[in-house]
């Protein structure tokens, strides 16, 4: 990851505006200027108010989705006068995973970040690796090429949402009994607003977001599909909070995600092993 010139302000004043059901945190009034010129005119973070979905249409996996959360932000960039590029955009990690599948008393698979959970890092970024260390590379971020003579004003935005399947038979067994009783994630994450000087890697903070999934889904297996699960609280999530004052986390690029079985008894399994870039 290239060295971050974290640019961090002093707090500043927010207006929050809640929508029906409390659906959209916002920023606004005054405009602010960072270091550069960069003026960030408006900032928009909410998590859609509705509950998570669950479809059981397949007798292999259950599949659920949950609400999005939404970012998106106005920005104003000054003239550039010399030849050089800016990317202004979304960048996001993870800080903290609890992601459990639980098989009744035979035990449960968990998708694990050893790294994060012993200590050794941070956070972990959330990035695919393609367009590290961005969380993406269409609506997510904006490029500037330089010389320019006018303002250049712009809206990015990104969203991001869970759509896993979860097998109803224990992973590491050959029977398509199901067996699945319980799903349980709660993953909470930064997602900073950032431009960098390509040339120099210089990188100047704009806005740092925080937002947290929570997830539990009950299911009795011996029901006939279709029947089986059935969503628990959290119904509705937390809003994301816009923060006053920017955070200075770096994410680790190391994508060190591993799928474990942990059985009641016995010794704990590696399903799916890291990816490590």
């Amino acid at each position: 990851m290239p060295s971050f010139l974290w640019d961090c302000w002093p707090s500043l004043e927010i207006r929050a505006l809640l929508c029906a059901m409390g659906c959209i945190q916002s920023i606004g009034g005054k405009a602010r200027v960072f270091r550069e010129g960069i003026t960030v005119i408006d900032v928009k973070a909410s998590i859609d108010p509705i509950p998570t979905s669950i479809d059981e249409s397949s007798s292999v996996v259950l599949r659920y989705r949950t609400p999005h959360f939404r970012a998106s932000a106005q920005v104003v960039m000054p003239p550039i006068p010399k030849k050089e590029t800016w990317v202004v955009g979304w960048i996001q990690a993870c800080s903290h995973m609890e992601f459990y599948n639980q098989y009744g008393e035979q035990g449960m698979s968990s998708w694990e970040l050893p790294d994060l959970q012993e200590g050794k890092i941070e956070a972990i970024s959330d990035s695919d690796g393609v367009n590290y260390p961005w969380y993406g590379n269409t609506t997510e971020t904006c490029t500037i090429v330089g010389p320019t003579k006018r303002d250049s004003k712009f809206i990015i935005s990104m969203n991001d949402n869970f759509y896993p399947s979860v097998t109803w038979a224990v992973p590491v067994s050959e029977s398509n009994v199901a067996k699945l009783t319980n799903i349980y994630r709660d993953q909470s994450f930064t997602t900073w607003l950032v431009a960098t000087n390509t040339s120099t890697n210089d990188m100047i903070i704009l806005q740092t977001l925080h937002w947290r999934m929570q997830l539990s889904i009950e299911v009795n297996p011996n029901r006939p599909l279709g029947q089986r699960a059935r969503l628990r609280e959290p119904i509705a999530q937390d809003q994301p909070k816009i923060l006053s004052k920017n955070e200075t986390v770096k994410p680790n690029a190391n994508d060190a995600q591993v799928l474990m079985w942990r059985p009641k008894d016995g010794q704990p399994l590696v399903v799916i092993p890291p990816k490590h870039r």
